[in-house]
């Protein structure tokens, strides 16, 4: 069964950088498209980015467009999240997980832990 791991989150300050990382089991990785989620105390989680398997096609959120870049590396499992030009409003826990495509993702049903990203101003 597919396991998803987040890990790289961390408190930085606003306008600083992180980098997370999604490390996924599973031999069909490279096949996937990739997808990135966040969710804030009290409020839906919402989407953040998404990757095919090939890296050809990117996707973003209109709030995160321009200050993220999400990328892979299939021969390790890992798909990656630059967050650059943070705010407090980007505060939130960030999961991983596949989606149906880059333009329609729908996530999976199965979530892994999340890691914390908290942007102080």
């Amino acid at each position: 069964q597919v396991q998803l791991v987040e890990s790289g989150g961390g408190l930085v300050q606003a306008g600083g950088s992180l980098r997370l990382s999604c490390a996924a089991s599973g031999r069909t990785f490279s096949r996937k498209v990739m997808g990135w989620f966040r969710q804030a105390p009290g409020k839906e989680r919402e989407f953040v980015a998404a990757i095919s398997g090939s890296s050809i096609s990117t996707e973003y959120s209109d709030s995160v467009k321009g200050r993220f870049t999400v990328s892979r590396d299939n021969a390790k499992n890992t798909v990656y999240l630059q967050m650059n030009s943070l705010k407090p409003e980007d505060t939130a826990v960030y999961y991983c997980n596949t989606v149906a495509s880059t333009w329609d993702p729908r996530p999976d049903d199965y979530w892994g832990q999340g890691t914390q990203v908290t942007v102080s101003s």
